[in-house]
């Protein structure tokens, strides 16, 4: 008889064993995730039948293209929106010393201590047209008659950008937190000015807190519905409000199952055309 390597029944062992610890995690994953999406993609090419109807809707009908076109311009306004907003703030805290940092950190994340309806709702009182803002304005003699500000895609995408900002501000500031400050001395001491060595050493170490912020806000945009069905007033019409219309007002399973997996096709061609470019550990501000 053969006798059985120890090291190799080791590691036998030892597969089981983690296998046995991973399983809670991938049974989970296979109930919330895997699942689901399974049965979003067979409802999206059955009706009575194998059918690719619900996808020709999606590609030939105008309400679809429009949506998918104003979902995608709001993303990429939301955000450049945060990334001018949220480079200036993460750079401060990752400058600043204690404890002007965990100050600046902890009014990032505040917002997280209440939930996203609740801001939404904030967002308009503050911005129709009986406002404060509104008022404000018109106290200081800057407007004659309230400005439209809400029910309209301005107002999507104020609250869109308050909401978002702080998933751009923390990348960025774990990247930058990892840039040694020794390289701005050094390029102070050759001879580079504070703009110059910020362009040439501090902001090309940034880019992947950068990238990493861009690609999550813009991800996360394209799935808002909150948000637009109450900031817009219904003539904001993002992608997740047609999926929902399609299911609360039409009953069109198919359909709204359809436009859900085109968005999801779009997004996984995000995260693989971002991981071409920047490796998935960089984005992370992993070493």
């Amino acid at each position: 008889m053969t006798a059985i390597d120890p090291s190799a029944r080791y590691r036998r062992r030892e597969q089981g064993l983690m296998l046995l610890l991973a399983s809670p995690a991938v049974i989970v994953i296979l109930a919330l995730v895997v699942i689901p999406v399974g049965w979003l993609m067979t409802q999206s090419v059955y009706d009575n039948g194998f059918t690719l109807e619900h996808y020709r809707r999606i590609f030939s009908e105008d309400i679809y293209w429009r949506s998918f076109t104003l979902t995608f311009r709001i993303a990429l306004i939301v955000t450049v929106m945060t990334l001018i907003l949220g480079y200036p703030v993460a750079y401060a805290a990752a400058h600043v010393k204690r404890p002007w940092d965990v100050l600046i950190l902890s009014f990032v994340i505040l917002p997280f201590w209440t939930s996203v309806l609740v801001r939404a709702y904030a967002w308009l009182v503050l911005l129709q047209r009986t406002g404060v803002t509104n008022q404000m304005l018109e106290g200081l003699g800057l407007i004659s008659e309230p400005l439209a500000l809400v029910h309209n895609e301005l107002g999507t995408i104020i609250a869109t950008v308050h909401i978002l900002l702080p998933f751009m501000v923390l990348p960025l500031y774990s990247t930058m937190q990892k840039i040694p400050r020794e390289l701005m001395l050094a390029g102070a001491s050759l001879g580079g000015g504070p703009l110059h060595s910020f362009l040439r050493i501090f902001l090309p170490l940034s880019l992947p807190g950068v990238v990493a912020g861009l690609t999550l806000v813009f991800v996360l945009t394209l799935g808002f519905y909150i948000t637009p069905e109450l900031l817009g007033g219904g003539r904001t019409i993002m992608i997740s409000m047609v999926v929902s219309r399609n299911v609360e007002l039409y009953n069109e399973w198919g359909a709204a199952s359809a436009v859900g997996v085109v968005l999801l096709v779009c997004v996984l061609a995000i995260f693989m055309a971002v991981g071409r470019i920047i490796p998935l550990d960089k984005m992370l501000g992993q070493k």
